[in-house]
């Protein structure tokens, strides 16, 4: 009978190596080929900051066409939708690694009640996709003056008394 020594971290490995496995599978398993969630390959990534008058969000999309881009503004949520193409930039098919992600993509964010959705705009520039979200004027902060009572009129209203 051999001696091994015992790691406690392969078993988190092997853990990990099955999870993967198993997240593999769901994703191609073909009940799930309808989802446009599953059928994403990549996502690009978003910032989302608030200004006084508007939310924006800005999406990184190189290598994605403006034509190939899609935003649907239904039930309170916005969704972002599009497809990266695969081009092929060598006359070969000898590549040594492909690390880029290509595919269609699904974002879906939901919209705070004050955000007017009439006047949502979007522009698109050097990969990157604006989409500016105004806020409604009723929601807007606003700021209130703190008013110094006038004690002269408090005192005569009781000397008057």
């Amino acid at each position: 009978m051999a001696i091994t020594k015992w790691d406690p971290f392969r078993d988190l490995m092997v853990l990990r190596d099955r999870m993967n496995r198993l997240l593999e599978d769901l994703a191609s398993s073909p009940r799930f080929e309808d989802s446009e969630l599953i059928q994403s390959t990549w996502s690009p990534a978003v910032d989302i900051y608030e200004t006084e008058n508007e939310l924006v969000l800005t999406a990184e999309l190189p290598g994605v066409e403006e034509k190939d881009v899609e935003i649907k503004i239904e039930d309170n949520s916005l969704a972002l939708k599009g497809e990266r193409k695969f081009e092929k930039e060598t006359k070969e098919e000898n590549y040594h690694r492909i690390e880029r992600a290509y595919g269609s993509f699904f974002r879906s964010f939901s919209l705070p009640n004050y955000i007017d959705q009439e006047k949502i705009s979007a522009e698109y520039e050097n990969g990157l996709l604006r989409i500016h979200m105004p806020k409604k004027t009723e929601v807007k902060p606003r700021k209130v003056k703190i008013v110094k009572p006038q004690t002269a009129e408090r005192s005569s209203e009781k000397s008057s008394k």
